[in-house]
């Protein structure tokens, strides 16, 4: 399989897993992906093609890694769903960084 065709399988797989039960996000994200594959799937300069590909993974990172699902509970108020690979370990910050030796 191309490496093209796994990135965008995993986007969409990305995808599911960042915008469940949000079908208006779900819909959006998807229509987003297949339009940015679709508009660059005639590029023929390698070097374009890698820069697409580091993008298209930067993407699948970041909703990864950033994205918090929030639930209107009323007017003024947002519930946070965070997925579970989201949840880790608190490190606390150092406002003195240690001097390296």
């Amino acid at each position: 399989m191309g490496r093209a065709v796994k990135l965008f399988k995993t986007l969409h797989r990305t995808r599911q897993q960042v915008f469940k039960n949000d079908a208006r996000a779900l819909e959006a994200a998807r229509i987003k992906i297949n339009e940015e594959f679709k508009n660059n799937k005639s590029e023929t300069s390698s070097k374009k093609i890698e820069e697409l590909m580091k993008i298209g993974s930067d993407v699948e990172l970041l909703l990864r890694t950033s994205v918090i699902q929030g639930i209107h509970t009323d007017h003024n108020t947002l519930k946070l769903v965070p997925r579970k690979d989201l949840l880790v370990e608190n490190v606390p910050y150092c406002d003195a960084p240690t001097q390296k030796q």
